[in-house]
């Protein structure tokens, strides 16, 4: 074998530790119109006010920690629309699906997650897909080499980097996702999760 055709072999596997799945789905797009404003009303009235922020009222226990979970991830959701996705991608120029996972915990969560999909298909513990909550990671086999995860925000739909439309929020039940799903890891305990996002909002 070539020196050449040795180096593209190991460029090939080397992507292959990083990525997410490239081939394009038939992923259109499946989030109601007003999904926002009846999760959040406050993003589609305005600024949110200290005293509307979902993240402060949990600090009262008035919210229930899926409620602070889902709200981050709604607000990463806006934050990071319109970025495009690319493999080994870690911005807002383009990014992949565990690099999107891997920031939004940084950020959000106080939490430091593997930056490839196999090694975060190893973190925490395994969740059946009837007991989803908001911040479970769940993690798709689709044709190819390479494996797809994305962060699940409640309702049926997961956040992540779609090879087709960027990064974008998506239905488990979508045929494609339901077909190629695999499984599901809950990193930390719900109550744990918002109460790092509650710390990194407040600091």
């Amino acid at each position: 074998m070539s020196r050449i055709a040795v180096t593209l072999l190991l460029l090939g596997l080397q992507a292959g530790l990083v990525g997410c799945a490239t081939s394009p789905s038939p992923d259109a797009p499946e989030v109601p119109p007003d999904y926002f404003a009846m999760q959040l009303p406050s993003l589609a009235s305005g600024p949110m006010s200290p005293v509307d922020n979902p993240l402060r009222d949990h600090q009262g226990l008035r919210q229930p920690s899926r409620e602070v979970i889902r709200g981050v991830l709604l607000a990463e959701h806006e934050r990071w629309l319109g970025t495009p996705y690319r493999l080994g991608g870690e911005s807002r120029r383009g990014i992949d699906c565990s690099a999107l996972i891997q920031a939004i915990f940084r950020e959000r969560f106080d939490t430091e997650l593997p930056r490839t999909t196999s090694q975060q298909v190893r973190e925490g513990r395994r969740v059946e897909r009837g007991a989803l909550k908001p911040g479970d990671l769940v993690f798709f086999r689709p044709p190819g080499t390479y494996r797809h995860a994305g962060i699940y925000v409640g309702d049926g739909f997961f956040l992540h980097a779609s090879s087709s439309r960027g990064v974008a929020l998506s239905r488990l039940d979508n045929g494609y996702w339901r077909r190629h799903y695999w499984q599901a890891r809950r990193p930390l305990a719900p109550t744990q999760l918002a109460q790092r996002a509650l710390l990194a909002t407040s600091g």
